[in-house]
């Protein structure tokens, strides 16, 4: 195995991705003293469209494609993306070395703050008609779901520029992922975190991906020690549910994996793993279970069919694949079939 004088990480130019890129070097650089570690900044066709909704682009991986293309023509040596973004297809040649430790998955509740206090309190408190910001119908579909009367409007650009429409006034309240918020510095501004009863994440949410080149040895051995296996166990079995229900990062689709120590309450916090373990063989012998929540709704809300299945670790494909064909028997199929009919199609 040849070891690199020189690592190339290529990475979106956005605030969130270059901190998401700059924490995988400063890793690789601590377990690697000695090699030079720089980073590609490539801007992706997501992020040149911005006047219009990605759900009515088409096509995946809009954030990753011109990425996978740097990797593929060795301009690049490894790729940082947020899970989130990442098609359940790659590319021939490229596969996910290593899935770092997920952060925070939940949504983020975030309103003005005036005469240092947020106008609105919680989520429930929006008044009859408030303007909300999202990019997303995962979440405007949960939401509308509870809340029929708010008025759901696209909003597009970095945390910076969504942040900037809000205090302006654009908006009574936005919605982001809490991961990124929390990265960048910005807790303080979070009024409200979603919890997944309420707003259910995205595949993947608040978990960074590393992909490589199947064939670099190399590479793939010094991505090793980044990957946190309980993370990866719980992103691959929802990315198995996105798979079999064949849909995208642009459509009304949750899931939420967690491991949970065995006889343990769902809902009891205090059971779930939090992930202090360092290899595959610490999910065994905790005797671990995990529990896959999913959803897919109508983009109006009016129809929301959720599922929740809990197995062995070691089946998380399996139960992503069972959970998702249980969906589509109770009419998942129909609302993405009418999702895509009507030009909202997969990312």
């Amino acid at each position: 195995m040849k070891k690199k004088n020189k690592v190339v990480i290529a990475t979106r130019g956005s605030k969130l991705a270059l901190w998401q890129a700059n924490w995988v070097k400063a890793r690789l650089g601590e377990l690697n003293p000695g090699v030079e570690i720089e980073l590609l900044k490539i801007k992706t066709t997501g992020d040149m469209i911005l006047d219009v909704p990605l759900a009515k682009v088409g096509g995946k991986g809009l954030f990753v494609k011109e990425i996978e293309e740097a990797l593929i023509r060795k301009e690049a040596d490894l790729a940082v993306h947020s899970m989130k973004d990442v098609p359940t297809d790659l590319p021939e040649g490229l596969h996910l070395a290593s899935v770092c430790k997920r952060e925070d998955p939940r949504d983020a509740f975030i309103t003005k703050i005036q005469n240092s206090k947020f106008k609105i309190q919680n989520f429930m408190e929006l008044p009859r008609g408030a303007k909300v910001g999202t990019s997303s119908l995962r979440r405007s579909c949960q939401l509308l779901s509870i809340r029929p009367d708010l008025e759901i409007v696209q909003l597009r650009g970095n945390l910076d520029t969504r942040m900037r429409k809000l205090d302006e006034g654009q908006f009574d309240a936005i919605i982001l992922a809490a991961a990124g918020v929390k990265r960048l510095g910005l807790a303080e501004r979070i009024t409200e975190f979603l919890e997944p009863g309420i707003s259910l994440p995205a595949i993947g949410q608040g978990a960074v991906g590393i992909e490589c080149r199947t064939d670099d040895e190399y590479i793939n051995d010094i991505l090793r020690p980044l990957n946190h296996p309980e993370t990866s166990v719980c992103v691959r079995a929802e990315r198995a549910l996105l798979k079999k229900l064949e849909g995208g990062c642009q459509v009304p689709i949750a899931a939420y994996a967690r491991l949970l120590t065995e006889g343990a309450m769902v809902q009891g916090q205090e059971s779930v793993v939090t992930g202090q373990g360092s290899g595959n063989a610490s999910l065994a012998t905790r005797h671990l279970s995990l529990v896959l929540d999913g959803l897919v709704g109508s983009v109006s809300g009016d129809t929301i069919i959720k599922g929740s299945i809990t197995g062995k670790p070691e089946e998380a494909e399996q139960l992503g694949i069972r959970l998702a064909e249980d969906l589509l028997s109770r009419g998942a199929g129909k609302i993405l079939a009418e999702i895509y009919k009507k030009g909202s199609s997969p990312i």
